[in-house]
């Protein structure tokens, strides 16, 4: 025979109550620190060519957003140190042979995402951000695509810039 006393029964529904909601608690911590990684930003950096997948991507970023500046084989404008009919400056070579290996990833992101314009006083360019048509992670896309032509020495010099 089980006997049951008035005090039993409260302790029992307090231990249900407990249970439930530590389990709340836990679900809770779990779903905050799961989520939370995708809402904010990381540091990222460095930008790699390791993954043959964000180079593909990055191509097609690039062929959609870069190209009719820095051209289809990243050589950039002719006589690119110099000033276009507008007297702005030309597009820069992206694929080893200008200066875009002399920066660190964080500063080519915010370049591509802000535009030169909003970074530099004074800025002489048609360099605009891209914030409105690339994600962040597209960026990093096409960081890594522009990287992969880049030989070995200056791809190791910026990579070493960007840790």
């Amino acid at each position: 025979m089980i006997i049951i006393r008035p005090g039993m029964l409260f302790l029992s529904k307090t231990i249900i109550f407990l249970k439930t909601k530590i389990s709340k608690s836990v679900f809770i911590i779990i779903f905050y620190f799961c989520f939370t990684s995708f809402a904010f930003p990381h540091n990222h950096f460095p930008i790699t060519t390791e993954s043959k997948l964000m180079i593909v991507r990055g191509k097609i970023a690039y062929e959609n957003n870069c190209v009719s500046c820095h051209m289809i084989d990243l050589a950039g404008a002719k006589n690119w140190k110099g000033v276009d009919e507008d007297g702005h400056r030309k597009a820069p070579p992206l694929n080893g042979t200008g200066h875009t290996w002399h920066h660190d990833d964080e500063t080519l992101h915010a370049i591509i995402k802000y535009g030169l314009s909003n970074l530099v006083k004074n800025y002489e360019g048609k360099m605009i951000g891209f914030k409105e048509n690339l994600s962040d992670k597209d960026i990093d896309n096409v960081l890594a695509y522009i990287k992969s032509y880049w030989p070995k020495d200056k791809y190791e010099h910026q990579i070493n810039l960007s840790k």
